[in-house]
């Protein structure tokens, strides 16, 4: 058994007898909701009056997790040396951050050389300039 220090406190001994000084009612004061077992209100609680989540009025729509794809445009494609690009060679010379759900190529900008372009969708305006510059436009399963 360690020493006490005078400014330990002495643990509270609730419901032990009128000895402890906490007898009777175990500190919970008389009668009421709050001196019952088992006491406690659920979060967002208003004392029986109508919540405020309940009187606000719900809004909007939580669509379902859909495929959120990166835009990428035919201008920074242009600018990029090599001629067969996929998602994965995008990622590494950091034209894009990354790609969960995929890559979608756009039809903004010229496009000068022929392009090997491989991603998950294609503009229709993308895919024909990729085609008029004599590159393949290869969609990705």
């Amino acid at each position: 058994m360690r020493a006490k220090f005078p400014y330990e406190k002495k643990r509270k001994r609730i419901g032990c007898g009128p000895g402890s000084g906490h007898g009777k009612t175990a500190t919970r004061g008389h009668k009421g909701q709050q001196s019952r077992t088992g006491s406690g209100y659920r979060r967002g609680f208003e004392g029986g009056q109508n919540p405020l989540y309940r009187r606000i009025p719900k809004r909007g729509f939580n669509q379902f997790p859909r495929k959120v794809y990166v835009v990428v445009n035919l201008e920074k494609l242009s600018g990029l040396k090599d001629t067969d690009i996929t998602p994965e060679k995008l990622l590494k010379q950091r034209v894009i951050r990354d790609f969960k759900s995929g890559v979608k190529i756009l039809g903004d900008g010229e496009l000068k050389k022929a392009l090997k372009i491989t991603a998950h969708k294609f503009s229709a305006q993308a895919k024909k300039k990729i085609e008029a510059a004599g590159g393949q436009a290869l969609v990705m399963s």
